[in-house]
């Protein structure tokens, strides 16, 4: 009898296994299982199960305290099981020096497994080989001298989003309804050289709908164990409108990548009918999309790219780089309308580059900046739009006391619980931009503050980001007063692919006329 119950158990989680964990990456090898016995962390219900039923049990806006909770007891690592997974939290900056900085370890974690159907093998998901060519032909596009390109577009964009918000005539408004029609329109104008027009044409939303459902549906699947296993997530319904986001969102990419070619290709012949002169005098005032990069990439290296390629890069820079911008534009704003005296620093520092004068923004008023980006920062210490990252080992982690994090770890980072460290940040709950002076700078652990992850791995595109969250806020605040109407507590922070609140962030905006 009792060997036909440890039978039927052995069966019920064998079933688990195969149905819930959409890698079948289990590890359960008696050598594993001894290392992960001797590092920290809680005692929860049996390996095949351990970590699992919190992830069933929480609600989405507990899962954060329970981490915090984690790190409390846990101060340097936590060992868990997830049906039959063994994953390790760190929380310590010497041991992220160890593994974020070591090109041996940049191998994503299984977090991101649910973002392949969409984003495929592009920057962000590729690995070994692949991920080293592919960061080597893609950093030129990100070239300063590109990115000032970039210019006309943030300028343009970011004064319609001032114009839309100032007509609600400081009536409360939702913040994302807004900053997410401005940021997808600045990154599809620069990336692809299309126009969205979402800001000024309401009824031009339909790629908009589809990365917000894209998005949620891809959190959903997060959190419902069951949906990890393929065919199973294909039946239902959240499956079946997820892969018709999917084909939408692919199809309009794969339609301005075959227009952006042919523009190409017509350009380029042109360019060689005329004189050495003409073509550099038409090379040098023809702007230049992320998207045109890749092409020319393609072309000077012998076909490297295929179309299916190039749309890799397009679908991951498009959605690492408008719903990212958007969070920490939201929670920017939220948090200069707690803060009027920051506010009010901030649009001096302004005055003095601008004047009483009403033109754009140019490359060397960004770089004069220097109170916004600690605001910006600072924000994104309290809010990073990324709330974790993963790595998955594919060898041996050894950190600088010995301690050894087994192969076929998953090894999960938390920018949000690491930034409220009070070791690093005194008064961690406290909004104050002068943590981010050159001093306290030099005098922090460089692996305390990772807002754009570190090493490298780090995000490509993060000095276009900055460049765009200046223009944007300081557009805003050059202009307007902000109001912060609804109080965001930590108790209702979402930590999904991005960091999200459940309650939306409501603010004002009054003229400053």
């Amino acid at each position: 009898m009792l060997l036909e119950l440890v039978l039927l158990l052995l069966t019920i989680i064998s079933l688990m296994v195969i149905l819930l964990v959409p890698l079948a990456d289990i590890n359960l090898r008696p050598k594993t299982i001894r290392k992960m016995s001797k590092l920290p962390g809680p005692r929860l219900l049996p390996l095949f199960i351990g970590f699992a039923y919190k992830l069933v049990t929480l609600a989405e806006t507990e899962m954060l305290q329970y981490l915090t909770s984690l790190h409390q007891d846990f101060p340097r690592m936590a060992a868990i099981w997830i049906i039959g997974i063994p994953e390790v939290l760190l929380f310590d900056p010497d041991d992220l020096e160890v593994i974020m900085g070591n090109i041996q370890h940049i191998q994503k974690g299984l977090e991101y497994y649910f973002l392949i159907p969409w984003l495929k093998e592009g920057l962000l998901l590729s690995n070994g080989e692949k991920w080293h060519q592919r960061r080597k032909l893609l950093t030129p596009a990100f070239h300063f001298k590109i990115l000032e390109d970039s210019m006309q577009s943030l300028n343009k964009h970011s004064r319609l989003l001032l114009r839309n918000m100032l007509n609600r005539n400081g009536e409360p408004f939702f913040a994302e309804e807004m900053i997410i029609p401005c940021t997808l329109d600045i990154i599809c104008e620069t990336a692809m050289g299309h126009s969205l027009n979402s800001q000024e044409n309401s009824g031009n939303t339909d790629y908009l709908k589809a990365v917000k459902s894209a998005c949620n549906l891809m959190f959903r699947r997060c959190v419902k164990l069951i949906y990890g296993n393929e065919w199973i997530y294909a039946c239902t319904v959240d499956g079946r409108n997820f892969h018709k986001d999917l084909n939408y969102l692919h199809t309009f990419s794969e339609n301005i990548i075959r227009k952006r070619k042919m523009n190409y290709l017509a350009e380029s012949q042109y360019s060689a009918e005329k004189s050495i002169e003409e073509e550099n005098f038409f090379n040098n005032k023809k702007k230049k999309a992320f998207l045109d990069i890749l092409i020319e990439t393609d072309r000077k290296t012998g076909n490297t790219f295929s179309d299916k390629d190039i749309r890799e890069e397009v679908d991951t820079f498009m959605f690492e780089g408008h719903d990212t911008t958007s969070t920490c534009i939201q929670f920017a704003l939220y948090l200069l309308g707690r803060n009027p005296h920051v506010q009010e620093k901030a649009y001096e520092e302004l005055h003095e580059i601008f004047g009483d004068s009403d033109r754009a923004a140019t490359n060397k008023d960004v770089h004069e900046m220097h109170y916004l980006e600690m605001i910006i920062k600072e924000t994104l210490r309290l809010y990073p739009s990324v709330p974790y990252i993963s790595r998955l080992l594919t060898q041996d982690l050894q950190l600088k006391d010995d301690t050894v994090i087994p192969k076929g770890a998953n090894v999960c980072i938390i920018p949000f619980i690491l930034h409220r460290d009070s070791k690093y940040f005194p008064n961690p709950e406290v909004f104050d931009p002068e943590r981010f002076t050159v001093d306290n700078c030099k005098k922090r652990h460089p692996y305390a503050y990772i807002p754009f992850s570190a090493g490298p791995r780090n995000c490509i595109g993060q000095k276009f980001a900055m460049m765009e969250l200046k223009v944007v806020l300081s557009t805003i605040l050059r202009f307007a007063k902000i109001e912060s109407v609804n109080e965001i507590d930590d108790t209702k922070l979402i930590p999904s692919a991005l960091l999200r609140s459940k309650d939306p962030i409501q603010i004002k905006l009054i003229s400053r006329d």
